[in-house]
């Protein structure tokens, strides 16, 4: 047994260790024993998973491409996998603020021979088959702290501890936490991953790639009259209620048992400080077109999350001494498809064959080794090039969304060929200050169609142990009231999908305050934050959100 790190803390040991128990995750650790048992090897392999349960944090439009599915499970339909409404019909309609006009639906949008699914029950039942393979899995336990060898390679995470009160003192339920040592860790947290944050910063993995940038989508799942239902439909819209020079827009996917996913994103490279993602998403279903669907039904969850936009030029050196990033957390989204499940699939099989290969060719793998052959292995998969033919597509809309619309048209038709890569910017430089800003008005909640954060919240099943200390923290405390409140008023209070910052007024004073336990984890005041200032760290664990369906 490898000593522990922190002397109160008990050692388990794997081969490979995967934080987070998303498609991404989940299918680099069935891929690891697919091959185990073709080549009669034996690797033991672990998966953390911050939520309570495999998919409580799982959140996606969603449209799958099966294209990864079946590479994974040649046989998924025979096996039971929860894809069970295919695609019939796709439309795409330009909204004006008060009608709408048909477009051609872009190419990439097309989604015949796609399902509309819910993440949530797939995740489950990739992690069923995980298990069934052998893999063992975590649920409940966050990866709170990467752990290094005294090479500085990574050699595995610990788990947060448990027990401890607001105040940083341990209370009577203080259990440490644990420290999960492997010859390889694979990061697989999702977008904007806090451990990954910290490891682009220690190995410089962002030396040769832009800034990463991001959307942030809030969803919703209704049940609406049967007369309104058309299962399999997809539609897509752009326009109305964003002004031109933002980018976003709109699905509505109508799934089985007479329930649509809705939901609007937003990139959160937006300009206007008053912008609020949740406000555009409630006044988007006041629209007459998207109105007339929802009429007669009710809303049955909430969640929201961020994505990210950056895409090919975006993406960070995948590995470092000791570990590989998978999935969102590495950037792997096509966002001109809307797409990013399937491409979480398929780099978790490529990073899978990387590392059994790594494992094979060695008699011994040391902790702390470095998987080269995962970046080389990925530059040759389809996802590479899937991601380099649209890399133009999603920074052409700086220049506005008629601009944008041209230039994805171009890129679809041929453009995509000229040796010339547009560049991205960071979100959180992009705010201009409230003097230069339009302020935007937004609907009073009428609880029929449109809600409030909080109300909205609780359909998110949000939970955090209360007596916790706040795991959304201020590098500077004296900077939301000194400068950003007089600068951008304070934009965490529109930005954030959970009501989760307030300013308020105590005894004459200006306070910040952060309401941590209504975080539904989609860190985008970790992203937007415009003085950086706010970093997101894990809570306990099983804390957050526990998404039924989405």
């Amino acid at each position: 047994m490898t000593a522990p790190v922190r002397e109160d803390r008990e050692v388990m040991e794997y081969d490979v260790v995967i934080v987070g128990g998303g498609p991404a995750g989940l299918s680099t650790a069935i891929r690891l024993k697919q091959l185990c048992q073709d080549h009669d090897k034996t690797l033991e392999v672990c998966v953390l998973e911050k939520g309570a349960e495999i998919g409580a944090h799982s959140l996606s439009g969603a449209v799958l491409e099966p294209r990864s599915l079946t590479e994974l499970f040649p046989d998924w339909k025979e096996m039971g996998a929860p894809l069970k409404t295919p695609v019939t019909a796709d439309k795409f309609r330009f909204l004006t603020a008060k009608g709408s006009f048909g477009l051609p639906t872009p190419p990439q949008m097309h989604n015949k021979g796609n399902y509309i699914i819910s993440l949530g029950e797939l995740t489950k039942w990739l992690a069923e088959q995980a298990e069934g393979l052998g893999v063992e899995i975590f649920p409940g336990f966050a990866g709170a702290e990467v752990l290094y060898n005294e090479d500085g390679a990574v050699i595995g995470v610990a788990t947060g501890d448990m027990g401890v009160g607001k105040d940083g003192e341990k209370t009577g339920g203080y259990t440490p936490g644990v420290e999960i040592q492997a010859k390889q860790t694979v990061f697989a947290e999702g977008c904007h991953g806090s451990l990954t944050k910290q490891l682009i910063e220690k190995f410089d993995l962002r030396k040769d790639s832009d800034p990463q940038t991001y959307g942030l989508g809030i969803k919703e799942i209704w049940e609406i009259p049967a007369d309104k239902h058309q299962k399999g439909l997809t539609l897509h819209t752009v326009g109305w209620p964003l002004d031109k020079k933002t980018y976003g827009g709109s699905w509505m996917y109508h799934m089985d048992n007479n329930q649509i996913s809705i939901g609007f994103v937003v990139g959160l490279d937006y300009r206007n400080p008053y912008l609020s993602p949740f406000g555009e998403m409630q006044r988007f279903k006041l629209h007459p077109e998207i109105k007339a669907y929802l009429e007669g039904g009710r809303r049955v969850s909430y969640g929201a999350r961020a994505l990210v936009e950056g895409g090919y030029q975006s993406l960070p050196k995948l590995t470092f001494p000791g570990g590989v990033l998978v999935g969102d957390t590495a950037g792997f989204l096509n966002v001109p498809k809307i797409k990013g499940n399937h491409t979480a699939i398929k780099s978790g099989m490529v990073a899978a064959e990387s590392l059994f290969a790594l494992f094979d060719l060695s008699a011994e793998v040391q902790a702390g080794q470095e998987c080269f052959v995962y970046a080389d292995n990925m530059k040759k998969s389809w996802l590479w090039k899937e991601l380099k033919k649209v890399r133009n597509i999603r920074p052409g809309f700086r220049f506005g969304l008629w601009v944008g619309m041209l230039h994805a048209a171009f890129q679809t038709v041929g453009g995509w060929v000229l040796p010339y890569t547009l560049k991205n910017h960071a979100d959180h430089a992009q705010l201009m200050t409230t003097d230069k800003a339009d302020m935007i008005e937004y609907p009073k909640p009428d609880n029929v169609f449109t809600f409030d954060r909080l109300t909205s919240v609780r359909l998110s099943n949000t939970y955090h142990e209360e007596n916790q200390p706040v795991h959304l923290k201020l590098a500077d405390p004296s900077i939301p009231v000194e400068k950003n409140l007089p600068d951008y008023a304070e934009p965490a209070q529109r930005y954030c999908p959970a009501a989760v910052y307030e300013i308020v007024e105590e005894q004459g004073q200006q306070k910040f305050v952060i309401n941590a336990q209504n975080c539904v984890h989609c860190k985008t005041c970790d992203i937007k934050d415009p003085a950086q200032n706010i970093n997101w760290t894990v809570p306990e664990g099983g804390g957050g959100p526990n998404y039924s369906g989405m």
